[in-house]
């Protein structure tokens, strides 16, 4: 199964280029689609979910022409938007059983059982009789992954999923996604660079509508050994040292220094001291090159 891109362009009515001659092809397992807000995420998501159409260029997936055939995508596809909205005064049971009904299946014997797995894999089984309306932020999301799970689709979509979500909520939708990821294609759209490194066995930088870097985590990780580095510095050092070197990013140790990161192929001077990259290091460094 692939999801293959080619030369894709998406340019709204008030002049924004969302998506600029986009190419991307993506197989099974998790993948990540790393960038800031605004940076096209979204448009692709809506695009490649047959949500909107693009200016140009053409989507195809498992032998299915998206474009052109849209229906026959909607089937093998789950998609979890950024804003996910529920039936309040159902219970999630009653609710999936709603929703496993519109996706057609109508043996009350097989929605049934759809409707009990999709719970246990979720970890929503013990709270199905809940309300979604009383479901905290993490369970909606988990609850909105369980819904695009019942026709059991080949590509899995979920924009943003994490944003707004405390650490154990979050955690835990991370398990439910790497559990599902197994088997599935999954699309997992983030600004957050953790959820990447944690979860995606391959990934790509977006910004303004185009593909800056795509690789796995650990190879694109590695390919910057022994090109960052770091020192400490005082605060009010911090516009001085941004016009000499090239600081991609830096961050406050307890006693107000700053810890700065530095992207050289040299070492800058003396005073740096060679650093282990991380995936975060190489989001920065692909952002700041596309500046």
């Amino acid at each position: 199964m692939k999801l293959k891109i080619n030369n894709l362009n998406k340019t709204y009515g008030n002049g924004v280029k969302a998506l600029d001659n986009l190419n991307l092809e993506i197989g099974s397992g998790m993948f990540g689609l790393l960038g800031p807000n605004g940076a096209g995420k979204s448009s692709l998501m809506r695009t490649i979910a047959t949500l909107q159409k693009p200016d140009s260029g053409s989507i195809e997936f498992d032998g299915i022409n998206v474009l052109e055939n849209q229906m026959d995508l909607r089937k093998v596809l789950g998609y979890l938007p950024q804003e996910f909205g529920v039936y309040p005064n159902m219970s999630a049971e009653n609710l999936l059983d709603y929703f496993a009904r519109l996706k057609g299946i109508s043996s009350k014997k097989d929605r049934s059982a759809i409707v009990k797995q999709v719970l246990e894999v979720t970890n929503l089984y013990d709270v199905r009789m809940k309300n979604v309306n009383g479901y905290s932020g993490g369970m909606k999301q988990r609850f909105g992954i369980a819904q695009l799970l019942l026709n059991n689709p080949k590509l899995i979509i979920v924009d943003e999923p994490t944003a707004g979500l405390d650490p154990a909520e979050r955690h835990r939708f991370l398990n439910v996604l790497r559990e599902i990821g197994t088997n599935h294609t999954v699309i997992f759209s983030t600004h957050i660079v953790d959820d990447v490194k944690e979860l995606c066995n391959e990934m790509a930088i977006l910004n303004g509508g185009k593909i800056l870097n795509q690789s796995t985590p650990k190879a694109a990780t590695d390919a910057l050994v022994g090109q960052i580095w770091t020192k400490i510095i005082e605060r009010d050092l911090l516009e001085q040292n941004e016009k000499e070197f090239n600081i991609i990013s830096s961050n406050y140790n307890q006693d107000n220094t700053l810890n700065v990161r530095v992207y050289s192929k040299e070492q800058p001077n003396e005073s740096f001291v060679l650093a282990q990259p991380q995936l975060e290091d190489v989001y920065f460094v692909a952002l700041k090159n596309d500046q």
